[in-house]
């Protein structure tokens, strides 16, 4: 029997092939219709490039728990397969990768963003999600507080 083995580069065109990746340029419209944004960047990279305000920072290794509905490791947010989720990494290939295991799991609205923070950082967006619904409904609790 043969077995075929993949290429990581196998692997990332496989992924992107199933979603429907968005630009820098695309990312105010989206946050605007309610989706949110998901930085899977590990904590000692974050804290070299930094930090993305407004973004969910879920690590890569517990992403799936946190966003399926159905896992009982769900964050409160991830309430059901239709959520928009847009997954960001530092350059937007381990993204494409968790963005296409979301789509396994049924979230179909699951992307990734095209370059990843870098990309934002570069067109000088990094802003661009402070205005997300749920960034401006933590802020107004804890000013409320």
């Amino acid at each position: 029997m043969t077995v075929h083995t993949w290429t990581i580069v196998d692997m990332l065109e496989a992924a992107r092939k199933t979603i429907d990746r968005i630009t820098v340029f695309e990312l105010r419209d989206a946050v605007e219709r309610g989706a949110v944004v998901i930085d899977i960047r590990p904590q000692a990279q974050r804290a070299v490039e930094g930090t993305l305000p407004g973004a969910l920072a879920i690590e890569r290794n517990v992403l799936e728990w946190r966003l399926d509905p159905t896992s009982d490791a769900r964050l409160a947010i991830a309430v059901d397969h239709d959520m928009e989720w847009i997954v960001i990494c530092s350059e937007g290939y381990t993204s494409s990768l968790a963005a296409a295991s979301l789509k396994q799991l049924g979230l179909h609205k699951a992307t990734d963003l095209v370059g990843g923070y870098q990309a934002l950082k570069s067109a000088g967006l990094l802003g661009v999600l402070t205005q997300a619904e749920h960034c401006v409904r933590e802020a107004e609790a804890v000013a409320a507080h």
